[in-house]
């Protein structure tokens, strides 16, 4: 399986953004995905995650309310839709995915990552 993520850029404090990341290959839709993001001279952490239908989301308590993920699995997409952005919400973003269904906010849990793209927020 390969991820592409794609979306980020450049945006002001309080802007949208929003995140795609396509999927190609032995692709499934039984498997849950997610959106991990690292900032400059910091680890890894986890942001979001989707089950494999959809129907069932986590978030980071730092993103909570302004961040949304979606996924759709005619398309192989997965989505991170971003709004009210912020200075500390600059990092680069990363997709992942997981064999088996169900959401994880472990790094490690996942077998698949994308390449990452990178969000700028500006105050």
């Amino acid at each position: 399986v390969q991820l592409q993520a794609s979306g980020g850029g450049l945006v002001q404090a309080g802007g949208s953004l929003r995140l795609s990341c396509a999927a190609s290959g032995r692709t499934s839709s039984t498997y849950a995905m997610g959106w991990f993001r690292q900032a400059p001279g910091k680890e890894r952490r986890f942001v979001a995650t989707v089950n494999w239908n959809g129907d069932s989301t986590y978030y980071a308590e730092s993103v909570k309310g302004r961040f949304t993920i979606s996924r759709d699995n005619a398309k192989n997409i997965l989505y991170l839709e971003m709004i009210s952005l912020r200075p500390e919400d600059t990092a680069v973003y990363y997709c992942a995915g997981k064999n088996g269904p169900y959401a994880s906010s472990l790094s490690s849990a996942y077998d698949y990552w994308g390449q990452g793209t990178l969000v700028t927020v500006s105050s």
